[in-house]
Protein backbone atom coordinates (compact mmCIF):
# COMPACT_ATOMS: atom_id res chain seq x y z
CA UNK A 1 0.00 0.00 0.00
CA UNK A 2 1.56 3.48 -1.31
CA UNK A 3 -1.21 5.37 1.13
CA UNK A 4 0.30 7.03 4.38
CA UNK A 5 0.35 9.99 6.82
CA UNK A 6 1.90 12.27 9.39
CA UNK A 7 0.83 11.20 12.44
CA UNK A 8 -2.58 12.60 12.84
CA UNK A 9 -2.33 15.73 15.08
CA UNK A 10 -5.12 14.31 18.03
CA UNK A 11 -3.59 10.96 18.04
CA UNK A 12 -0.17 10.45 19.82
CA UNK A 13 3.01 10.18 17.81
CA UNK A 14 4.26 6.33 18.27
CA UNK A 15 1.32 5.24 19.95
CA UNK A 16 1.02 2.34 21.99
CA UNK A 17 -1.17 -0.65 20.71
CA UNK A 18 -4.62 -0.98 21.97
CA UNK A 19 -5.73 -4.41 22.55
CA UNK A 20 -8.07 -6.19 20.09
CA UNK A 21 -11.45 -6.07 22.04
CA UNK A 22 -13.31 -9.54 22.50
CA UNK A 23 -15.82 -8.86 20.04
CA UNK A 24 -14.54 -8.33 16.26
CA UNK A 25 -14.82 -4.53 15.28
CA UNK A 26 -16.66 -4.08 12.44
CA UNK A 27 -15.19 -1.51 9.38
CA UNK A 28 -16.45 -0.02 6.78
CA UNK A 29 -14.23 1.79 3.81
CA UNK A 30 -15.65 3.97 1.46
CA UNK A 31 -12.98 4.99 -1.15
CA UNK A 32 -13.36 4.93 -4.88
CA UNK A 33 -9.70 3.70 -5.79
CA UNK A 34 -10.77 -0.14 -6.02
CA UNK A 35 -6.42 -0.76 -5.33
CA UNK A 36 -6.80 1.20 -1.97
CA UNK A 37 -9.66 -0.09 -0.92
CA UNK A 38 -8.42 -3.54 -1.43
CA UNK A 39 -5.09 -2.90 0.50
CA UNK A 40 -6.78 -1.33 3.55
CA UNK A 41 -9.66 -4.11 3.59
CA UNK A 42 -6.66 -6.99 3.41
CA UNK A 43 -4.28 -5.06 5.84
CA UNK A 44 -7.24 -4.57 8.61
CA UNK A 45 -8.70 -8.06 8.32
CA UNK A 46 -4.94 -8.97 9.01
CA UNK A 47 -5.42 -7.03 12.29
CA UNK A 48 -8.60 -8.80 13.15
CA UNK A 49 -10.49 -6.23 11.88
CA UNK A 50 -14.24 -7.67 10.08
CA UNK A 51 -14.35 -5.35 6.84
CA UNK A 52 -16.91 -4.36 4.46
CA UNK A 53 -15.91 -2.09 0.60
CA UNK A 54 -17.62 0.55 -0.69
CA UNK A 55 -16.82 2.49 -3.69
CA UNK A 56 -19.34 5.23 -3.33
CA UNK A 57 -21.20 7.77 -0.61
CA UNK A 58 -24.48 5.85 -1.77
CA UNK A 59 -23.32 2.75 -1.97
CA UNK A 60 -22.40 3.55 1.98
CA UNK A 61 -25.75 4.48 3.12
CA UNK A 62 -26.89 1.33 1.49
CA UNK A 63 -24.54 -0.51 3.48
CA UNK A 64 -25.92 0.71 6.12
CA UNK A 65 -29.58 -0.71 5.89
CA UNK A 66 -27.95 -4.31 5.70
CA UNK A 67 -25.17 -3.92 8.44
CA UNK A 68 -23.77 -2.09 11.24
CA UNK A 69 -20.44 -1.37 11.49
CA UNK A 70 -18.43 0.70 14.39
CA UNK A 71 -16.23 2.50 12.19
CA UNK A 72 -16.27 3.84 8.50
CA UNK A 73 -13.10 5.48 6.97
CA UNK A 74 -14.48 7.40 4.39
CA UNK A 75 -12.60 9.25 1.38
CA UNK A 76 -13.52 12.98 1.40
CA UNK A 77 -13.45 13.00 -2.55
CA UNK A 78 -16.27 10.38 -3.90
CA UNK A 79 -17.61 10.68 -7.03
CA UNK A 80 -21.38 10.84 -6.30
CA UNK A 81 -20.95 13.37 -2.74
CA UNK A 82 -18.51 15.21 -1.01
CA UNK A 83 -17.27 14.32 2.51
CA UNK A 84 -19.07 16.58 5.01
CA UNK A 85 -22.78 16.35 3.14
CA UNK A 86 -21.91 12.08 3.29
CA UNK A 87 -20.42 12.97 6.81
CA UNK A 88 -23.95 14.08 7.99
CA UNK A 89 -26.14 11.59 6.31
CA UNK A 90 -24.17 8.87 7.93
CA UNK A 91 -24.56 10.03 10.91
CA UNK A 92 -28.18 10.85 10.89
CA UNK A 93 -28.34 6.97 9.68
CA UNK A 94 -26.08 5.35 12.29
CA UNK A 95 -25.67 8.31 15.00
CA UNK A 96 -23.26 5.67 16.93
CA UNK A 97 -20.77 5.03 13.70
CA UNK A 98 -17.36 6.71 14.30
CA UNK A 99 -16.34 8.09 11.04
CA UNK A 100 -12.55 8.58 10.48
CA UNK A 101 -12.37 11.27 7.33
CA UNK A 102 -9.35 10.13 4.76
CA UNK A 103 -7.95 13.13 2.53
CA UNK A 104 -5.48 14.64 0.03
CA UNK A 105 -2.93 17.02 1.80
CA UNK A 106 -4.39 19.70 -0.10
CA UNK A 107 -7.69 19.50 1.63
CA UNK A 108 -6.95 19.18 5.35
CA UNK A 109 -8.95 22.45 6.23
CA UNK A 110 -12.35 20.68 5.04
CA UNK A 111 -11.41 17.77 7.13
CA UNK A 112 -10.99 19.85 10.43
CA UNK A 113 -14.27 20.86 9.50
CA UNK A 114 -15.22 17.47 9.21
CA UNK A 115 -14.27 16.70 12.82
CA UNK A 116 -16.06 19.32 13.80
CA UNK A 117 -19.06 18.54 12.84
CA UNK A 118 -18.96 15.05 14.18
CA UNK A 119 -16.27 13.48 12.53
CA UNK A 120 -13.75 11.43 15.07
CA UNK A 121 -10.38 11.68 13.40
CA UNK A 122 -8.77 12.26 9.65
CA UNK A 123 -5.74 10.69 8.22
CA UNK A 124 -4.06 12.47 5.12
CA UNK A 125 -3.28 10.69 2.03
CA UNK A 126 0.21 9.37 1.35
CA UNK A 127 -0.18 7.19 4.87
CA UNK A 128 2.82 7.18 6.81
CA UNK A 129 2.79 3.44 8.11
CA UNK A 130 -0.02 1.04 8.30
CA UNK A 131 0.15 1.30 12.14
CA UNK A 132 -1.18 4.96 11.94
CA UNK A 133 -4.23 3.87 10.15
CA UNK A 134 -4.67 0.69 12.34
CA UNK A 135 -4.51 2.80 15.86
CA UNK A 136 -6.92 5.61 14.45
CA UNK A 137 -9.60 3.13 13.61
CA UNK A 138 -9.00 1.33 17.09
CA UNK A 139 -9.44 4.55 18.72
CA UNK A 140 -12.48 5.20 16.77
CA UNK A 141 -13.83 1.93 17.69
CA UNK A 142 -12.82 2.29 21.30
CA UNK A 143 -14.50 5.84 21.49
CA UNK A 144 -17.93 4.72 20.12
CA UNK A 145 -17.50 1.70 22.72
CA UNK A 146 -17.13 4.01 25.32
CA UNK A 147 -20.03 6.15 24.27
CA UNK A 148 -22.44 2.99 24.15
CA UNK A 149 -21.03 2.40 27.74
CA UNK A 150 -21.96 5.33 29.24
CA UNK A 151 -25.73 5.29 27.79
CA UNK A 152 -26.16 2.02 29.06
CA UNK A 153 -24.95 2.99 32.50
CA UNK A 154 -26.99 5.76 32.79
CA UNK A 155 -30.07 4.25 31.35
CA UNK A 156 -29.03 1.72 34.30
CA UNK A 157 -28.90 4.87 36.82
CA UNK A 158 -32.42 5.89 35.87
CA UNK A 159 -34.28 2.40 36.00
CA UNK A 160 -32.61 0.54 38.81
CA UNK A 161 -33.97 0.49 41.97
CA UNK A 162 -31.91 1.55 44.72
CA UNK A 163 -31.27 1.44 48.57
CA UNK A 164 -32.27 4.96 50.12
CA UNK A 165 -29.17 7.06 48.57
CA UNK A 166 -27.29 3.83 47.85
CA UNK A 167 -26.11 3.43 44.22
CA UNK A 168 -24.56 0.51 42.52
CA UNK A 169 -25.09 -2.69 40.25
CA UNK A 170 -21.55 -4.46 40.74
CA UNK A 171 -21.48 -8.10 42.21
CA UNK A 172 -19.63 -6.24 45.80
CA UNK A 173 -22.64 -3.93 46.36
CA UNK A 174 -25.16 -6.76 45.64
CA UNK A 175 -24.04 -8.66 48.30
CA UNK A 176 -24.52 -5.18 50.64
CA UNK A 177 -27.88 -5.38 49.51
CA UNK A 178 -28.83 -8.43 50.25
CA UNK A 179 -27.43 -7.92 53.85
CA UNK A 180 -29.64 -5.04 54.47
CA UNK A 181 -32.52 -6.56 52.99
CA UNK A 182 -31.61 -9.69 55.37
CA UNK A 183 -30.84 -7.46 58.67
CA UNK A 184 -33.38 -4.66 58.23
CA UNK A 185 -36.82 -6.86 60.33
CA UNK A 186 -33.93 -7.97 62.58
CA UNK A 187 -33.36 -6.39 66.04
CA UNK A 188 -29.31 -7.22 66.41
CA UNK A 189 -26.70 -4.70 66.47
CA UNK A 190 -24.51 -4.25 63.01
CA UNK A 191 -21.50 -3.19 62.53
CA UNK A 192 -20.57 -1.59 59.23
CA UNK A 193 -16.86 -1.38 58.06
CA UNK A 194 -15.33 0.61 55.52
CA UNK A 195 -13.20 2.98 54.21
CA UNK A 196 -13.70 6.81 54.58
CA UNK A 197 -16.12 7.72 52.34
CA UNK A 198 -17.34 4.69 51.14
CA UNK A 199 -20.87 5.28 52.33
CA UNK A 200 -21.35 3.55 55.88
CA UNK A 201 -24.21 6.07 57.07
CA UNK A 202 -25.92 5.39 53.98
CA UNK A 203 -26.42 1.91 54.37
CA UNK A 204 -27.25 2.68 58.30
CA UNK A 205 -30.31 4.78 56.68
CA UNK A 206 -31.04 2.24 54.41
CA UNK A 207 -31.54 -0.35 56.82
CA UNK A 208 -33.37 1.82 58.89
CA UNK A 209 -35.58 2.66 56.32
CA UNK A 210 -36.60 -1.04 55.45
CA UNK A 211 -36.93 -1.89 59.36
CA UNK A 212 -40.55 -1.93 61.09
CA UNK A 213 -38.41 1.65 62.95
CA UNK A 214 -39.05 3.53 59.63
CA UNK A 215 -41.48 5.90 61.00
CA UNK A 216 -39.49 6.67 64.26
CA UNK A 217 -36.02 8.62 64.77
CA UNK A 218 -33.01 7.79 63.13
CA UNK A 219 -29.99 9.45 64.93
CA UNK A 220 -26.78 9.91 63.52
CA UNK A 221 -23.83 10.24 65.89
CA UNK A 222 -19.89 11.11 65.12
CA UNK A 223 -18.22 9.76 67.94
CA UNK A 224 -14.88 11.27 66.99
CA UNK A 225 -16.57 15.07 66.46
CA UNK A 226 -17.93 14.90 70.47
CA UNK A 227 -15.33 16.37 72.63
CA UNK A 228 -14.27 13.42 75.57
CA UNK A 229 -15.32 15.17 77.98
CA UNK A 230 -19.04 15.70 76.65
CA UNK A 231 -19.31 12.08 75.12
CA UNK A 232 -21.81 10.77 78.00
CA UNK A 233 -23.40 13.54 78.28
CA UNK A 234 -24.34 13.41 74.54
CA UNK A 235 -24.94 9.94 74.75
CA UNK A 236 -27.16 9.60 77.58
CA UNK A 237 -27.90 13.24 79.05
CA UNK A 238 -27.58 14.74 82.10
CA UNK A 239 -29.26 16.31 85.12
CA UNK A 240 -28.93 19.74 86.08
CA UNK A 241 -25.80 20.32 88.36
CA UNK A 242 -24.26 17.17 86.89
CA UNK A 243 -20.91 18.91 86.31
CA UNK A 244 -20.00 22.81 85.84
CA UNK A 245 -22.27 24.38 83.20
CA UNK A 246 -24.98 22.21 83.19
CA UNK A 247 -27.22 24.58 84.28
CA UNK A 248 -30.18 22.55 82.98
CA UNK A 249 -31.45 18.79 82.67
CA UNK A 250 -29.82 17.57 78.97
CA UNK A 251 -31.97 14.21 77.16
CA UNK A 252 -28.96 12.35 75.69
CA UNK A 253 -29.38 11.21 72.25
CA UNK A 254 -30.20 7.17 72.98
CA UNK A 255 -33.81 8.84 74.47
CA UNK A 256 -34.38 10.96 71.40
CA UNK A 257 -33.73 7.65 69.52
CA UNK A 258 -36.29 5.90 71.29
CA UNK A 259 -38.29 3.33 69.11
CA UNK A 260 -35.92 4.19 66.34
CA UNK A 261 -32.43 3.61 65.10
CA UNK A 262 -29.26 5.08 66.58
CA UNK A 263 -25.85 5.12 64.23
CA UNK A 264 -22.85 5.34 65.92
CA UNK A 265 -20.36 6.66 63.49
CA UNK A 266 -16.63 6.23 64.30
CA UNK A 267 -17.69 3.77 67.02
CA UNK A 268 -13.56 3.09 67.84
CA UNK A 269 -12.48 6.63 68.80
CA UNK A 270 -15.69 6.80 72.07
CA UNK A 271 -13.48 7.15 75.35
CA UNK A 272 -13.16 3.64 77.37
CA UNK A 273 -15.38 5.45 80.39
CA UNK A 274 -18.46 5.58 77.79
CA UNK A 275 -17.60 2.36 76.37
CA UNK A 276 -18.86 0.75 79.72
CA UNK A 277 -21.93 2.83 79.80
CA UNK A 278 -22.89 1.51 76.42
CA UNK A 279 -22.32 -1.52 77.15
CA UNK A 280 -24.52 -1.48 79.53
CA UNK A 281 -27.12 -0.05 77.28
CA UNK A 282 -27.15 -2.66 74.81
CA UNK A 283 -26.99 -5.25 77.15
CA UNK A 284 -29.80 -3.68 79.54
CA UNK A 285 -31.64 -1.17 77.54
CA UNK A 286 -31.53 1.17 79.69
CA UNK A 287 -29.52 4.83 80.43
CA UNK A 288 -28.43 6.73 83.40
CA UNK A 289 -28.00 10.06 82.67
CA UNK A 290 -24.66 11.58 84.27
CA UNK A 291 -25.37 12.87 87.92
CA UNK A 292 -28.41 10.93 88.43
CA UNK A 293 -28.77 7.09 89.88
CA UNK A 294 -32.08 6.74 88.14
CA UNK A 295 -32.28 4.68 84.85
CA UNK A 296 -34.58 5.24 82.29
CA UNK A 297 -35.59 2.35 79.65
CA UNK A 298 -34.99 3.07 76.06
CA UNK A 299 -35.86 1.24 72.90
CA UNK A 300 -33.38 1.50 70.18
CA UNK A 301 -31.69 0.01 67.32
CA UNK A 302 -27.86 -0.15 67.56
CA UNK A 303 -26.02 0.46 64.04
CA UNK A 304 -22.16 1.01 64.21
CA UNK A 305 -19.27 1.77 61.75
CA UNK A 306 -15.91 2.28 62.04
CA UNK A 307 -12.87 2.72 59.28
CA UNK A 308 -10.45 1.38 61.46
CA UNK A 309 -9.50 -2.16 62.88
CA UNK A 310 -11.11 -2.46 66.15
CA UNK A 311 -8.86 -5.56 66.58
CA UNK A 312 -6.05 -3.70 66.94
CA UNK A 313 -7.62 -0.96 69.56
CA UNK A 314 -8.30 -3.75 71.47
CA UNK A 315 -5.06 -5.12 71.21
CA UNK A 316 -3.91 -1.97 72.74
CA UNK A 317 -6.08 -1.81 75.39
CA UNK A 318 -8.41 1.48 73.78
CA UNK A 319 -11.65 -0.56 72.94
CA UNK A 320 -13.19 -3.12 75.12
CA UNK A 321 -13.76 -6.58 73.49
CA UNK A 322 -17.08 -7.25 75.13
CA UNK A 323 -18.57 -4.30 73.68
CA UNK A 324 -16.76 -5.29 70.76
CA UNK A 325 -18.61 -8.84 70.11
CA UNK A 326 -21.73 -7.25 71.59
CA UNK A 327 -21.83 -4.38 68.66
CA UNK A 328 -20.64 -7.49 66.12
CA UNK A 329 -23.68 -9.49 66.45
CA UNK A 330 -23.53 -8.64 62.26
CA UNK A 331 -21.53 -7.42 60.01
CA UNK A 332 -21.79 -5.21 56.73
CA UNK A 333 -18.70 -4.55 54.96
CA UNK A 334 -18.32 -1.81 52.55
CA UNK A 335 -16.19 -2.05 49.23
CA UNK A 336 -14.11 0.70 48.24
CA UNK A 337 -14.83 2.72 45.14
CA UNK A 338 -11.98 1.10 43.21
CA UNK A 339 -13.42 -2.56 43.75
CA UNK A 340 -16.70 -1.98 42.34
CA UNK A 341 -16.22 -1.70 38.85
CA UNK A 342 -18.39 0.37 36.63
CA UNK A 343 -20.21 1.46 39.47
CA UNK A 344 -18.18 4.45 39.60
CA UNK A 345 -19.76 5.51 35.92
CA UNK A 346 -23.09 5.19 38.05
CA UNK A 347 -22.72 7.24 40.85
CA UNK A 348 -20.89 10.10 38.43
CA UNK A 349 -23.70 10.40 36.45
CA UNK A 350 -25.69 10.44 39.85
CA UNK A 351 -23.38 13.58 41.02
CA UNK A 352 -23.34 14.78 37.39
CA UNK A 353 -27.43 14.80 37.26
CA UNK A 354 -27.36 16.26 41.02
CA UNK A 355 -24.98 19.35 40.58
CA UNK A 356 -26.44 20.05 36.84
CA UNK A 357 -29.64 20.37 38.73
CA UNK A 358 -28.69 22.58 41.64
CA UNK A 359 -26.72 25.29 39.79
CA UNK A 360 -28.78 25.31 36.89
CA UNK A 361 -25.95 23.63 34.18
CA UNK A 362 -27.25 22.21 31.34
CA UNK A 363 -24.61 18.99 31.90
CA UNK A 364 -25.93 15.88 31.38
CA UNK A 365 -23.23 13.73 29.93
CA UNK A 366 -19.96 12.47 30.88
CA UNK A 367 -17.59 12.60 27.56
CA UNK A 368 -15.28 8.82 26.67
CA UNK A 369 -12.34 10.53 27.47
CA UNK A 370 -13.92 12.09 30.91
CA UNK A 371 -15.88 8.50 31.91
CA UNK A 372 -12.56 6.62 30.97
CA UNK A 373 -10.33 8.76 33.53
CA UNK A 374 -12.87 8.40 36.37
CA UNK A 375 -12.90 4.91 35.69
CA UNK A 376 -9.24 4.24 35.70
CA UNK A 377 -8.55 6.19 38.80
CA UNK A 378 -7.97 4.72 42.44
CA UNK A 379 -10.42 6.84 44.41
CA UNK A 380 -7.94 6.89 47.42
CA UNK A 381 -11.35 8.92 49.23
CA UNK A 382 -14.00 6.86 47.67
CA UNK A 383 -17.49 8.09 47.11
CA UNK A 384 -16.99 11.52 49.04
CA UNK A 385 -13.96 12.21 46.50
CA UNK A 386 -15.61 10.95 43.69
CA UNK A 387 -18.89 13.52 44.43
CA UNK A 388 -16.18 16.70 45.21
CA UNK A 389 -14.76 15.74 42.09
CA UNK A 390 -18.22 16.26 39.87
CA UNK A 391 -18.96 18.75 41.36
CA UNK A 392 -15.66 20.41 40.60
CA UNK A 393 -16.28 19.14 37.03
CA UNK A 394 -19.59 20.70 36.96
CA UNK A 395 -18.15 24.43 38.24
CA UNK A 396 -15.24 24.40 35.39
CA UNK A 397 -17.04 22.95 32.49
CA UNK A 398 -17.73 24.92 29.61
CA UNK A 399 -19.97 23.05 27.56
CA UNK A 400 -22.79 20.63 27.35
CA UNK A 401 -20.35 17.64 28.33
CA UNK A 402 -17.90 17.10 31.56
CA UNK A 403 -14.54 16.58 29.73
CA UNK A 404 -11.43 15.05 30.92
CA UNK A 405 -9.79 18.45 31.64
CA UNK A 406 -12.90 19.17 33.78
CA UNK A 407 -11.99 16.79 36.46
CA UNK A 408 -9.22 17.86 38.85
CA UNK A 409 -6.92 14.87 37.94
CA UNK A 410 -3.41 15.53 35.84
CA UNK A 411 -2.82 13.06 33.27
CA UNK A 412 0.42 10.85 32.82
CA UNK A 413 1.28 9.56 29.16
CA UNK A 414 -0.02 6.66 29.15
CA UNK A 415 -3.60 7.75 30.08
CA UNK A 416 -3.49 6.77 33.75
CA UNK A 417 -4.84 9.51 35.96
CA UNK A 418 -3.47 10.75 39.47
CA UNK A 419 -4.86 13.32 41.19
CA UNK A 420 -3.27 16.98 41.12
CA UNK A 421 -3.96 17.05 44.80
CA UNK A 422 -4.52 14.06 46.77
CA UNK A 423 -3.67 13.12 49.68
CA UNK A 424 -2.04 9.63 48.34
CA UNK A 425 -0.22 10.77 45.52
CA UNK A 426 1.76 13.72 43.88
CA UNK A 427 2.84 14.44 40.23
CA UNK A 428 3.78 17.43 38.56
CA UNK A 429 2.24 17.64 35.17
CA UNK A 430 5.02 16.56 32.28
CA UNK A 431 5.28 19.31 29.58
CA UNK A 432 3.79 18.74 26.70
CA UNK A 433 6.65 19.85 24.58
CA UNK A 434 8.69 17.04 26.52
CA UNK A 435 6.43 14.37 24.38
CA UNK A 436 7.00 16.11 21.23
CA UNK A 437 10.51 15.88 21.63
CA UNK A 438 10.08 11.86 21.81
CA UNK A 439 8.09 11.55 18.84
CA UNK A 440 11.00 11.05 16.05
CA UNK A 441 11.90 7.89 18.42
CA UNK A 442 10.76 4.45 18.37
CA UNK A 443 7.80 3.50 20.51
CA UNK A 444 10.00 1.52 23.08
CA UNK A 445 12.92 3.92 23.36
CA UNK A 446 10.25 7.29 23.50
CA UNK A 447 7.70 5.25 26.30
CA UNK A 448 11.35 4.68 28.51
CA UNK A 449 12.67 8.12 28.23
CA UNK A 450 9.11 8.87 29.52
CA UNK A 451 8.95 6.67 32.39
CA UNK A 452 12.13 8.26 33.40
CA UNK A 453 10.92 11.47 33.47
CA UNK A 454 7.77 10.31 35.22
CA UNK A 455 9.83 8.29 37.95
CA UNK A 456 11.81 11.43 38.19
CA UNK A 457 8.90 14.04 38.71
CA UNK A 458 6.99 12.08 41.17
CA UNK A 459 9.94 10.83 43.47
CA UNK A 460 10.77 14.55 43.31
CA UNK A 461 7.69 15.78 44.37
CA UNK A 462 6.88 13.06 46.53
CA UNK A 463 10.78 13.64 49.02
CA UNK A 464 9.77 17.56 48.79
CA UNK A 465 6.24 16.74 50.48
CA UNK A 466 7.81 14.86 52.90
CA UNK A 467 11.03 16.56 53.61
CA UNK A 468 13.06 14.04 52.63
CA UNK A 469 12.04 11.40 54.49
CA UNK A 470 12.26 8.00 52.58
CA UNK A 471 9.82 5.44 54.76
CA UNK A 472 7.00 8.23 54.48
CA UNK A 473 7.89 8.87 50.68
CA UNK A 474 7.57 4.70 49.98
CA UNK A 475 3.95 4.89 52.00
CA UNK A 476 2.16 7.67 50.15
CA UNK A 477 3.93 5.80 47.39
CA UNK A 478 2.33 2.32 48.20
CA UNK A 479 6.07 0.52 48.36
CA UNK A 480 7.71 -0.88 50.47
CA UNK A 481 11.05 1.47 51.76
CA UNK A 482 13.34 -0.77 49.22
CA UNK A 483 11.29 -0.48 46.18
CA UNK A 484 11.23 3.05 46.57
CA UNK A 485 15.18 3.40 47.15
CA UNK A 486 15.36 1.50 44.49
CA UNK A 487 13.31 3.01 42.22
CA UNK A 488 16.03 6.37 43.14
CA UNK A 489 18.94 4.36 42.80
CA UNK A 490 18.12 3.57 39.29
CA UNK A 491 17.10 7.56 38.52
CA UNK A 492 20.93 8.30 39.38
CA UNK A 493 22.64 5.52 37.45
CA UNK A 494 20.65 6.41 34.43
CA UNK A 495 21.20 10.36 35.16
Amino acid sequence: MSASLAPPRSLSAAPPPLEPESDDVHVLVVDDEPTLRTSLARMLSARGFRVGGVESGQAALDYLFRETPDVALVDMMLPDMEGLPLLEKLRMRAPDLQVVMMTAHADVDSAVEAMRIGAHHFLTKPFHSNDAVVHAVQKAAEHGRLLRRAQKLEERLLSQERFGELIGTSPKMASVYKLIEGVATATSTVLIRGESGTGKELVARAIHQASSRAQKPFVPVNCAAIPKELVESELFGHVRGAFTGAQTARTGLFETAHQGTIFLDEIGDLPLAAQVKLLRTLQEGEVKRVGSDDTRFVDVRVLAATNVDLASKIADGSFRKDLYYRLNVIQIALPALRERGDDVILLAYHFLQKFSSRMQRPLRKLSPEAARAIRMYAWPGNVRELEHAIEHAVVLSQGDWVEAHDLPFGEIPDGLPVPANSETRTIAAIPHVAINELVDLPYAEAKRRLVAMFDDEYTAALLKRTDGNLSEAARIAGLDRSNFRRILKRQKQVG
